[in-house]
């Protein structure tokens, strides 16, 4: 069995007040993936997220596209340790 990998995003547009980390929430659990999704003050979206490949890759072409209601405009992604994930669950900060 493979590591798990972790990966960081930043969303810009606009993503925040139109559910889009409820969205994320819910789209990370069906995943099985681990991490967590907030708000940051410059008006984007920061998700941190563990888990398999397929599985990340599967949540990033959710945030590219968001909820109904969102405009995401540009997604940058990263790789981080796994160590800034806590736990097994996914989870909505701040």
């Amino acid at each position: 069995m493979t590591a798990p990998t972790t990966l960081r995003w930043l969303v810009h547009g606009r993503v925040q007040g139109v559910g889009f980390r409820w969205f994320v929430l819910r789209r990370a659990e069906a995943l099985g993936l681990a991490g967590w999704v907030r708000n940051l003050d410059s008006g984007a979206v920061e998700i941190v997220a563990m888990g398999r490949e397929a599985s990340l890759d599967d949540l990033e072409a959710a945030i590219r596209k968001g909820p109904p209601g969102a405009h995401v405009t540009d997604v940058t992604r990263s790789d981080v340790q796994h160590e800034v994930v806590e736990g097994n669950s996914f989870l909505v900060k701040g």
